[in-house]
């Protein structure tokens, strides 16, 4: 295998930390990739949507599979023009085409598609730049909080929960009249709030058969007790404690189990990860919405508890084979906690020197790094995450806030109870 992952988060250095165990690491490349992932592979200056030049460089170095970590690439259609193209399309990609990243890339589809499918999710009704009276009028009819989305990507910032019809009625002029998140909020969701306990949960695919990978807890929110502005994640946990058999069961059967029928049903010849995030509610998975890719920073957890070779599952899923495998994972927690930048999810700065101590019971993923003249920098909101294993949750914590303490940057920002709300 000669693989490209493309991406340069906490998620594609957790992949390519991975890979680097089960294959050489001159086959394997990373674009752009960060300070981090320069360990484990190559890193190459390629943009996540300039298809023409990812084609020219699969060509160059012979590469045969392709692992995009974020949803930008998948979005823009990166399987779509790979397979149009004769000189590319013996090329694998994992992830899915155009349509089929339309869960992720529009939340008016996605909640189409499980209402059709008849997977449970919230009460919800969606509006057009033009329709803020209507969207308003429906606002009256729920209860508050509620839980308003814009349509498209926004960079992890395009969900919002006014607690107050006011707040929610200026919510839904700032996304459709004024455009606060551009073509993204042209069209906005508005659903029921819904309370439970949240819990991501990851399949792979490959366009027939899948495989659970171990399911996650993150923490979204920048404060502690989860207070403040969304941020693309501050932590993970996994297992999660209240992930019984049974619940994973139902899991299964009203979620899983529907929406990879309904994909092949729609004719979505859907290869890739599918991300489910799901709340509980008083013992029932409601799915709350859907990605077509990994998590970050869930990633840094499932990835270390996957005992099975990752770059055996992708050559399954290419031959079409990947349940045939009995997938393996390690017993032990697996907990990370994010360093950010001072300011993040706001305004921040970057090439902070970054100084890091003896780690011994963690391991570091790097997001949000460059090197420069060899001296390691910030580069980025979401600096690095520090993922440690631990035969509790509690030690898997305790060793990830001990090697915490080995790591310096001016401005460094962390949460201190994540996975607390299990114990």
């Amino acid at each position: 295998m000669r693989i490209l992952i493309l991406g340069s988060g906490g998620r594609e250095c957790a992949f390519a930390w991975k890979l680097a165990q089960e294959i050489p690491k001159e086959n394997i490349f990373i674009a752009p990739g960060n300070a981090g992932t320069s360990k484990y592979g190559t890193n190459v200056e390629l943009g996540l949507k300039d298809f023409e030049a990812i084609g020219r460089f699969c060509c160059a170095h012979s590469i045969d599979t392709i692992l995009p970590g974020s949803e930008e690439s998948l979005v823009a259609g990166i399987r779509n023009y790979f397979e149009a193209n004769t000189d590319l399309n013996s090329i694998y990609i994992f992830g899915p085409d155009q349509t089929g990243a339309l869960l992720e890339g529009s939340k008016d589809f996605a909640k189409q598609f499980m209402v059709k499918y008849g997977i449970p999710t919230a009460k919800y009704q969606s509006f057009v730049k033009g329709q803020e009276i209507m969207a308003k009028a429906f606002l009256k009819t729920m209860n508050p909080p509620y839980v308003i989305k814009a349509d498209g990507l926004a960079a992890g910032k395009g969900v919002v929960i006014p607690e107050t019809l006011t707040e929610a009625e200026i919510v839904v002029d700032q996304m459709l009249t004024n455009n606060q998140f551009g073509e993204a909020s042209h069209t906005i969701v508005i659903e029921e709030f819904l309370k439970g306990i949240e819990v991501s949960f990851f399949v792979m695919t490959d366009g027939e058969n899948y495989i659970l990978l171990p399911e996650a807890k993150d923490y979204k929110r920048i404060g502690e007790n989860d207070t403040g502005p969304n941020t693309g994640g501050m932590g993970a946990v996994s297992p999660v404690n209240f992930v019984s058999e049974s619940f994973k069961n139902k899991v299964i059967n009203s979620i899983i189990i529907p929406t990879i029928a309904g994909l092949r049903k729609e004719a979505i010849d859907y290869k890739g990860f599918i991300f489910i995030g799901i709340i509980n509610v008083n013992d029932q998975p409601i799915v709350i919405e859907y990605n077509c890719r990994m998590g970050d920073p869930e990633t840094e957890v499932v990835i270390p508890r996957l005992k099975t070779r990752l770059s055996d599952l992708l050559k399954l899923a290419k031959e079409k084979k990947i349940s045939t495998i009995d997938t393996e994972i390690f017993e032990d927690y697996c907990a990370t906690v994010m360093l950010v930048s001072e300011g993040y999810p706001g305004k921040y700065s970057i090439g902070k020197p970054i100084e890091i101590g003896p780690i011994v019971n963690s391991i570091i993923f790097d997001a949000g790094t460059t090197l420069n003249n060899k001296r390691l920098q910030t580069n980025g909101g979401r600096v690095m995450a520090i993922s440690s294993y631990g035969k509790t949750m509690e030690n898997a914590l305790a060793n990830s806030y001990a090697s915490i303490n080995k790591v310096t940057f001016e401005g460094k920002t962390f949460r201190t109870d994540i996975g607390k709300d299990l114990l």
